[in-house]
């Protein structure tokens, strides 16, 4: 019969414990359109309106951050590109956050 030692033991349950790791992607965020967007092609849409907020806040040296206004953009931001599914996110964010023509 095999004895297996408890510090074996633990080892081979550790070994079967660690998931693989993740390959690392880069995105291009002026490349993402309004569809990709919203059907979370490239990631959830919380994570790029976060990344868009901080973004966009940092061109303008503006280090404030309002949870409550992030997420009524990013509901703005997300019945726009249902409309607009061909248009870039970043487009959709200077029309219907930044007001641009």
């Amino acid at each position: 019969m095999l004895i297996i030692r408890p510090a074996v033991f633990a080892l081979m349950l550790a070994a079967f414990a660690i998931k693989p790791a993740a390959a690392q992607v880069t995105v291009d965020v002026a490349k993402i359109t309004c569809e990709q967007y919203v059907l979370y092609k490239i990631a959830d849409p919380r994570e790029i309106a976060m990344w868009l907020s901080g973004f966009y806040n940092g061109k303008r040296n503006n280090t404030v951050l309002d949870p409550t206004k992030l997420n009524e953009q990013a509901e703005k931001l997300k019945n726009f590109c249902i409309v607009n599914s061909k248009m870039t996110v970043m487009e959709a964010v200077e029309k219907v956050i930044l007001g641009a023509k």
